[in-house]
């Protein structure tokens, strides 16, 4: 059996826990821990490190994709759709009829937001960019708030890398 490693990253929105083996990052998700519990050790992964070092990088602004190894668990119809998701582009937005389409099921509005709502990667594969049809911000695992936060955090820094790159 594979062992699996943990860190914890102290985001300007709360903890997340970064799970992964050596091959790659597993789980990015938050976390109800105010304090951190996982601290980098001797034996932990290099790709960890660099996933920690990756999602500092995104939450300060000079990160807009992010190139560590990771391994989606969940079945081929739920990869289809977390690749899909890959996407959308940072600071851009698209509803689940939008993902739907682009897998070539523009009926499957509902089974790509439950693929959707079981994504283990978060930030990295950027479910925190669907929105809904009508434009509203809808369900997210870490918290409406945190989905707000992220897009207004892409919007921000995509406008100042703009201003800059003139």
């Amino acid at each position: 059996m594979t062992k699996v490693y943990k860190l914890d990253y102290e985001s300007p929105i709360g903890m997340i826990e970064i799970s992964g083996t050596y091959e790659g990052i597993r789980s990015i998700l938050f976390s109800d821990e105010n304090e951190k519990v996982n601290f980098l050790q001797p034996d932990t992964p290099p790709v960890l490190a660099e996933c920690y070092n990756q999602l500092d990088e995104y939450f300060k602004g000079q990160r807009q994709e992010f190139t560590f190894p990771y391994q989606f668990e969940g079945t081929d119809f739920q990869k289809t759709v977390w690749n899909a998701l890959t996407k959308i582009h940072y600071a851009k937005t698209g509803s689940y009829k939008d993902i739907a389409v682009s897998i070539g099921n523009e009926k499957a509005i509902r089974a790509v937001g439950s693929a959707n709502g079981k994504n283990k990667l978060s930030i990295v594969i950027p479910c925190h960019r669907v929105i809904g049809s009508n434009g509203k911000l809808t369900g997210y695992a870490g918290g409406l708030w945190r989905k707000e936060w992220l897009l207004q955090h892409e919007r921000t820094f995509k406008k100042e890398h703009v201003i800059n790159k003139d």
